[in-house]
């Protein structure tokens, strides 16, 4: 009987791993990883491309990537286990743990005001080059592209931007007293285990760390990506890791690991006014395989870095894309995944 189990397991998953196969190799100009879990037991794990052209060397299901905003996950965990341990509420306003901001919203702005986007803070950091361009300290980036006027009351529109993560950055070192990457270390990565995941800066060497290159659709041919630096993207998006690294991160938040149920179901909690926000995620009904499926979803792009992780709520399915250029949609891929995870 254990042997014909195991049988028809083998048989399962050979059967999905060549839907999934066939899939990827629509998208003849994909680099990068893919994972599907069901259960939190890996369906299929396949890197494909090139991680250093200058070198040759190929991507594989361990390479590191850049996940850009996905970083803003786990900032969202850390402050929802700061509120757990009574070090602060989500109704405490900016001025509360950081006496010294100069942004017209200091005593306005809460916690969940910057967790939802909805901080009404003027935008002056998403796309903007010299943000990004030059080498800032951290306190110089909060000051100039994080303290600007409020363009809305707090709470009553969504307006995506890196200044609200930045912030919460700040105000998870002024609770700790502990820089943030030491914060995010023993708090999470040390906790679940990702020992392929961290913060970057310009100046570390991470050994398998992929290269990104941005695509010339017309000359059908790849550049490098434009130089920035990664560090000033902080705890709004300076992560590293692997996809089998975020799934053990994605299991944690749903089996309640890092955070009690009711913070979980906190952490879930959507917005439809705020564009179907959460904490971290966006969670709402999409449509796969003609059925309405719960879903959370987080993306990250930075030029040519772009990632793409969902998770199917109640079926405790998981998708999870990186890619170190920007050659393909890949919300146009993952859809795919999921239709012929469903059976579709």
């Amino acid at each position: 009987m254990k042997f014909l189990l195991s049988s028809f397991l083998f048989l399962s998953f050979s059967v999905f791993s060549q839907k999934y196969d066939a899939i990827l190799k629509k998208y003849d100009t994909f680099n990068g990883v893919v994972l599907v879990a069901n259960q939190g037991k890996i369906e299929y794990l396949k890197g494909v491309g090139v991680a250093n052209r200058q070198e040759g060397i190929l991507i594989n299901p361990q390479t590191k990537f850049r996940i850009c905003s996905i970083t803003k996950t786990f900032t969202a965990v850390l402050i929802l286990q700061l509120m757990e341990e009574g070090k602060l509420q989500l109704v405490d306003k900016i001025s509360k743990y950081l006496p010294d901001y100069q942004g017209e919203g200091k005593d306005k702005i809460n916690l969940h005001h910057l967790l939802t986007y909805s901080s009404g803070i003027e935008n002056l950091d998403q796309n903007n080059e010299i943000m990004y361009a030059l080498k800032w300290p951290l306190d110089s980036i909060v000051r100039k592209y994080c303290s600007g006027k409020l363009v809305s009351e707090p709470g009553a529109q969504f307006s995506y931007k890196n200044a609200d993560y930045i912030l919460l950055g700040k105000i998870i070192e002024a609770i700790t007293q502990k820089p943030f990457e030491q914060a995010l270390k023993e708090r999470i990565l040390d906790k679940v285990r990702l020992k392929n995941s961290g913060l970057l800066s310009n100046g570390q060497i991470v050994k398998g760390l992929t290269n990104s290159y941005l695509y010339d659709s017309t000359a059908k041919s790849f550049m490098n990506d434009d130089p920035y630096w990664i560090e000033n993207f902080y705890a709004s998006g300076a992560m590293y890791s692997t996809a089998e690294d975020l799934l053990k991160f994605d299991q944690a938040i749903f089996k309640n690991q890092l955070l009690s149920k009711t913070s979980t179901e906190l952490m879930l909690k959507s917005y439809p006014e705020l564009w179907y926000v959460a904490y971290g995620f966006w969670v709402s009904e999409n449509t796969f395989a003609d059925r309405k499926i719960r879903c959370a979803d987080r993306q990250g792009s930075i030029s040519g870095s772009n990632t793409s992780w969902l998770h199917l709520i109640d079926e405790n399915k998981t998708f999870i894309i990186f890619s170190n250029t920007d050659a393909v949609k890949l919300n146009d891929l993952r859809t795919e995944l999921v239709e012929a995870s469903l059976g579709k």
